[in-house]
């Protein structure tokens, strides 16, 4: 499936994902970067306006300047002043000139009584006002203020301006740490990405997209054409996966992945068997419906648990099979139990013929043939289902080969009328509880005559069957247990052949919309109703 030729596999997703978050983070550490120098750039240039508007206006409200501007020599005082105001503050220069713009004031002692280059007329008109312009000094941020008189008329103006050069200064004292946070981003999310990718190579195991793609749809496809179930289940007990014939097999809806295995309404024991750390190998379990083979192989990987792979077989027929296969061994047996008993028999005649004794022979022969014949008739004639009758016979012959009577009720009657019942079901149901009734018989063999009695008749529209055993009875505690595969009395319950009549009958009970129930009288009294529709 997974190809060995790199140039025909291309970038694995590991790779093709580290690319593009590499680009992705490289665009973002950029875009971050651009936008803190631009945000920088913005406050250093708001910061140097704010200063020189904040100079120029102490300038402009200061006395002495006013007085200055009005005196003859207004250089001769401003001069010295405002150098001393440019030294303190750190601005570039400081212009005081009259509203001819002619200044009082330089930097440079030789532009004074030179013309002010710049715009001065919204000053003149009383304004505030802030631009960058190219002066002598270069280009720079300059804020011009008028200077008013008492009488609020424009004595003169002050500019305050600060070099371009200056603010490129203070800006590139802030790239530093900017560059520092983005470089330490950067390498973050480098670092970042590298083991996302790691990661995610180490989980996919270096495929490609279509590699992947291609293995997840072939997956599929066998998942969904398999006949046996299967179902994955993570180690918090989730269902990961579930085909096609898990949900049939198990009566499943399809919403099922990542629900709890057991809020899926299934048996407890199947419930613990899918959970489980131990794997299990061909278990039997009866649901509603159906008899199941499952099988569990717990799942790791590099020393963890993953969770349990589980498989399905339907084994519904097989046991059904099963069940008729016992059946008929069990009528042979029976056979062979009557040919030991009418070969003995048919040596007492012999020899009573040969002793000369005729009539005692022909009266212990008829009497015998009377007993059996009489069985017969009764079953027979109470029960008009033939499998069922046969049933009771063979059961009838092989219970008295154990030392156990069974005996049919008066009240016994199923004729032709009584609507078909599967006459495997019947066989499943009163088979199954005729067996564990002999043996529970036996088990009392000692306190009392070992005996079961046999009821089957039509019941206010439902089919009643009822079997008593003169054993010890069930246990109050074990009354809600007895119909849960792998519940026996034996020993060994719960292992192969053990604990599943009881389930089987429960099962095909339900199939047919009845009930089941067990009461002591003194032995186990079972009754099975089944609705006659």
């Amino acid at each position: 499936m997974r190809s060995t030729d790199p140039s025909r596999r291309g970038w694995s997703l590991a790779r093709q994902l580290l690319l593009l978050q590499v680009v992705l983070v490289s665009l973002l550490v950029g875009g971050g970067a651009l936008l803190a120098y631009l945000d920088a750039a913005q406050a250093t240039d708001e910061k140097a306006t704010d200063e020189v508007v904040s100079v120029a206006a102490t300038l402009a409200d200061s006395p002495g300047v006013r007085d200055a501007l009005t005196s003859p020599d207004p250089s001769a005082e401003l001069q010295p002043f405002t150098e001393q105001v440019r030294a303190d503050t750190g601005v570039d220069f400081i212009t005081i000139m009259n509203r001819a713009g002619i200044r009082y004031t330089h930097p440079n002692p030789e532009l004074i009584g030179k013309r002010f280059i710049g715009n001065t007329a919204p000053a003149l008109r009383g304004e505030v006002f802030t631009e960058t312009y190219t002066g002598t000094l270069g280009p720079s941020v300059r804020a011009v203020l008028p200077v008013f008189g008492t009488d609020r008329k424009v004595l003169g103006l002050v500019s305050v301006g600060i070099t371009v050069d200056a603010i490129s200064a203070e800006l590139s004292q802030r790239l530093p740490p900017v560059l520092a946070v983005a470089g330490g981003v950067l390498v973050v999310g480098m670092a970042g990405s590298y083991l996302v990718s790691a990661r995610l190579r180490r989980q996919t195991r270096g495929f490609a997209p279509a590699e992947l793609s291609g293995m997840f749809e072939y997956y599929e496809a066998i998942l969904h054409s398999v006949r046996e179930g299967l179902v994955l289940v993570g180690r918090d007990g989730r269902v990961v996966l579930c085909n096609d014939a898990a949900r049939e097999l198990l009566a499943l809806p399809d919403d099922i992945r990542g629900r709890a295995v057991g809020q899926l309404g299934l048996a407890p024991e199947l419930v613990s068997t899918f959970v489980s750390t131990e794997p299990a190998s061909d278990e039997l379990h009866v649901t509603e419906t159906r008899v199941l083979l499952v099988n569990t192989v717990p799942v790791r990987s590099r020393d963890r648990a993953m969770g349990t792979v589980v498989t399905l077989r339907d084994h519904t027929e097989l046991q059904s099979l099963t069940g008729e296969l016992d059946t008929v061994r069990g009528f042979a047996e029976s056979l062979r139990s009557q040919a030991h008993e009418s070969a003995n028999r048919l040596h007492a005649v012999v020899s009573l013929v040969e002793l000369g004794r005729v009539e005692q022979a022909v009266e212990f022969a008829t009497a015998e043939l009377e007993t059996a014949q009489q069985l017969t008739d009764r079953v027979v004639g109470a029960v008009a289902e033939p499998v069922l009758a046969a049933l009771l016979l063979g059961k009838s012959s092989e219970a008295s080969e154990r030392g156990v009577e069974l005996v049919l009720t008066e009240d016994t009657a199923m004729d032709d009328t009584t609507p078909h019942i599967d006459s495997r079901d019947l066989v499943t149901i009163v088979g199954n509880l005729i067996d564990n009734a002999v043996d529970a018989a036996i088990e009392e063999a000692a306190e009392r005559a070992p005996r079961i009695t046999v009821t089957v008749r039509t019941d206010d529209g439902e089919l009643l069957m009822r079997v008593a055993d003169t054993g010890p009875g069930i246990a109050d505690a074990d009354a809600t247990d007895i119909f849960r595969r792998g519940w026996s009395t034996k020993p060994g319950g719960g292992a192969e052949g053990r604990g599943l009549g009881l389930a089987l009958v429960g099962q095909a009970v339900r199939r047919h919309g009845g009930t089941v129930n067990v009461v002591n009288d003194p032995g186990a009294v079972f009754t099975v109703r089944i609705p006659l529709r």
